[in-house]
């Protein structure tokens, strides 16, 4: 297939390196020129991916126009918050017989969408075939090392999530189906909040105690959030629910844990933020989560501290009491 990557992060290179390796013509665009030209040069991504070589088969390209036009696959690695301004400079004749393919995990600030819902805000022409997801528990640096890992491929339509599922598979990348894109997206983004305040738990010394009951309870709301946006609940407790949940709160490769745990030691935000070249995107989508639990009529509790903690300066010590002396409930409850 013919395929373009967008966005030459750690996850990026390493989608577009996997799918040189499964045989197909990828081409890996950055926007940056200058750091274009170094990727070309070194064959390798020195700044996020050090040590993974490039496949021959694997080409660099700065031009926007020219890494998606007749592609069969685009797929996009871009942080959230600049997806849109991305996807709005490439002209609708270039991708009108594509399928996109988000791999993004949050939930854009200023219109409350998911990159998919970018996807077709920017390109209404757009079918639902031609929309899909890629998410799960999948760091970078272990997959790039051909680390077993599974993930979940979603589109509405069967059809296209089994083309996705088909393009990424192979023996140390295993891709299930699902035609969840909604629940696959807001599983991976909200997640990351949860990250940040087990982080912060870290941070603060706490204990595994303490950290089992943020993950569990951070499931129940990032599901209850979730149907009321329309998710499948069983996708809540698959691989871009609790797989990716899991990963995310314990790994030492987690860039969200570590700015929850920089907090919970004593920095702020803005002095964890300052020392990061990579993007934290459960950061921002605390923000929006917050936004569509309040649209969506939804108590989302956790959710709330971390938000609290991230822009009210609210103290940690004091968040995890209002936690724990909120009013009785069933531990079932939805």
């Amino acid at each position: 297939m013919k395929i373009s990557v967008l966005g030459a992060g750690a996850w990026g290179t390493t989608i577009a390196v996997l799918l040189s390796d499964n045989g197909h013509d990828v081409t890996l665009w950055e926007h940056n020129e200058t750091y274009a030209t170094l990727l070309e040069e070194k064959r390798e991504n020195i700044m996020y991916l050090p040590g993974i070589p490039f496949p021959k088969n694997l080409r660099i390209s700065k031009n926007l126009d020219e890494a998606t036009l007749g592609k069969e696959l685009i797929v996009t690695g871009i942080p959230t918050q600049f997806t849109r301004s991305s996807l709005e400079k490439i002209p609708f004749n270039n991708i009108k017989d594509s399928v996109l393919v988000s791999l993004s995990k949050g939930i854009e600030k200023s219109h409350l969408l998911t990159v998919s819902q970018v996807y077709k805000d920017v390109f209404p022409e757009l079918s639902d075939n031609q929309i899909g997801v890629l998410s799960g528990p999948s760091h970078a640096e272990e997959v790039s090392k051909k680390i077993p890992t599974t993930v979940v491929a979603a589109c509405k339509d069967h059809s296209t999530s089994k083309l996705i599922q088909g393009a990424f598979i192979n023996r140390y990348f295993r891709v299930y189906s699902s035609t969840d894109v909604i629940g696959v997206e807001l599983g991976g983004a909200f997640k990351n909040v949860i990250a940040i305040g087990a982080g912060i738990l870290d941070g603060m010394g706490m204990g595994d105690n303490t950290k089992a009951a943020i993950m569990t309870r951070g499931t129940a709301e990032i599901t209850r959030l979730g149907l009321a946006m329309g998710a499948q609940p069983h996708t809540f407790s698959g691989l871009s629910g609790m797989g990716d949940l899991i990963v995310t709160c314990m790994s030492r490769h987690s860039r969200n844990r570590y700015v929850g745990e920089k907090i919970g030691a004593g920095m702020t935000l803005k002095e964890v933020l300052a020392q990061m070249t990579a993007v934290a995107e459960g950061v921002e989508t605390s923000n929006s989560a917050m936004q569509l639990a309040i649209k969506h009529g939804v108590e989302v509790p956790i959710t709330t501290e971390v938000y609290r903690i991230l822009f009210e300066d609210k103290d940690p010590g004091i968040a995890i009491h209002d936690l724990m002396t909120r009013d009785r409930k069933e531990e079932y409850r939805v």
